[in-house]
């Protein structure tokens, strides 16, 4: 609310000045403080496609709901008697008289309603009347920067690789970086790691995933000399992890097998080295020289960890019967190390009768160097490489 008394006497003084010289100029008491000014934007209604969207998967689900409340709320009326038969013939029919025949009537519609549920549910299911239209690179990069969440994901739904395509010398993902939109990276990035989660073993045999993979690794990787350029270091560890999910088991296999054989050469093969430049290089040449990230160096002394452990383990699993390590469990905190100490105490006595020297001392040194949760990954590896690469061994 505002004061506006003093303005509108002001015009009636100019307009009306006979009128208004019998009348004091100002009005009576003093006037009100104009209240302060306090805008508010209001938050933005969603999209016109995902409440399409929102509607077609809704509404067979409410119809169903609504048919199945008023079936449970109707009796089926019990078989007429034969005095209630006579009474219905002598009688005429009337409104108020027949009110089992009208809900026999509509009990007899709830089957084909329900048919119309269905057919419903399976319309919207199969996505809708509206045929859908990838939408053109221009528009992914202004939903970024309008910070459109939600268009966003229908088009992770709908058409995943307008997400990873490049355009000119960008990709929505360097584009979010360019103008940092950091929620917006992460929005991309958990788009990209939900669609390799989502992915089954016969998906990776196809010739259009496979590229589709492989443009989303450079994707990664582009992103990650940008950010080292820029020293945009927030998601520099989730870039990398996402890049190793992408190759799944295939890489992480082939580097066990290279550091297995390193760990066969005691600490002249210094496995510990091998492991940590075979994650460094993975990614791009420019994030072995990434010394200042701390959360990118955990992660990296994460992944080295878990890639001698798993080494050391398929060791022992060539004269012990056992299970191998889970991948999925690689560089995700310690899950690979409980599962690692896990196996030992389990196959102690296999271990102590048929694995070799050596190989024994670099579990007990594994098991003691990576314990506890007082230390960063970083000294943990630290220590290990001192041990298992420039101590005396065995």
């Amino acid at each position: 609310m505002f004061n506006n008394a003093p303005m509108v006497n002001h015009i009636a003084v100019k307009d009306f000045e006979d009128e208004a010289l019998s009348r004091p100029s100002s009005p009576c008491g003093p006037p009100r403080e104009r209240s302060p000014s306090d805008p508010c934007m209001p938050a933005r209604l969603p999209s016109s496609g995902f409440l399409q969207r929102e509607a077609e998967r809704m509404a067979p689900k409410a119809v169903e709901a609504e048919l199945e409340r008023i079936r449970k709320s109707l009796e089926i009326p019990p078989p007429p008697s034969p005095k209630d038969t006579e009474g219905e013939n002598s009688q005429p029919t009337s409104p108020t008289a027949s009110p089992r025949s009208k809900r026999k009537s509509f009990l007899d519609v709830l089957p084909s309603a329900f048919q119309a549920a269905k057919a419903l549910r399976t319309a919207s299911q199969s996505g809708g009347s509206r045929p859908w239209k990838a939408p053109e690179p221009y528009e992914i990069l202004r939903a970024i920067e309008r910070r459109d969440v939600m268009f966003l994901m229908e088009v992770r739904d709908r058409s995943f690789q307008t997400l990873v395509q490049k355009t000119g010398d960008v990709t929505p993902l360097i584009h979010a970086m360019r103008i940092e939109h950091t929620d917006m990276a992460i929005v991309l990035l958990g788009a990209f790691s939900r669609y390799i989660n989502n992915l089954q073993d016969e998906d990776l045999e196809k010739a259009e995933t496979k590229k589709l993979l492989k443009i989303l690794r450079i994707n990664l990787k582009i992103a990650i000399d940008y950010g080292l350029q820029k020293q945009q270091k927030d998601l520099m560890a989730s870039f990398l992890q996402t890049l190793i999910m992408s190759e799944g088991d295939s890489w992480i296999l082939l580097q066990t097998a290279d550091v297995a054989v390193a760990l066969r050469q005691g600490t002249e093969g210094k496995p510990v080295h091998n492991a940590e430049a075979a994650v460094r290089s993975f990614a791009t040449k420019s994030l072995g020289q990434a010394d200042f990230i701390a959360s990118l160096q955990d992660y990296i002394a994460n992944a080295t960890a878990d890639l001698v452990m798993m080494a050391a383990w398929s060791l022992v699993l060539q004269v012990v019967k056992g299970e191998p390590l889970p991948t999925y469990y690689f560089a995700r905190d310690d899950r690979v190390y409980r599962a690692f100490v896990e196996r030992l105490e389990k196959h102690k006595d296999a271990i102590q009768s048929k694995v070799g020297r050596r190989l024994r001392w670099q579990l007990r040194v594994l098991e003691s160097k990576l314990e506890g949760r007082n230390r960063t990954y970083r000294s943990k590896v630290e220590l290990l490489a001192k041990e298992l690469d420039e101590g005396k061994g065995v």
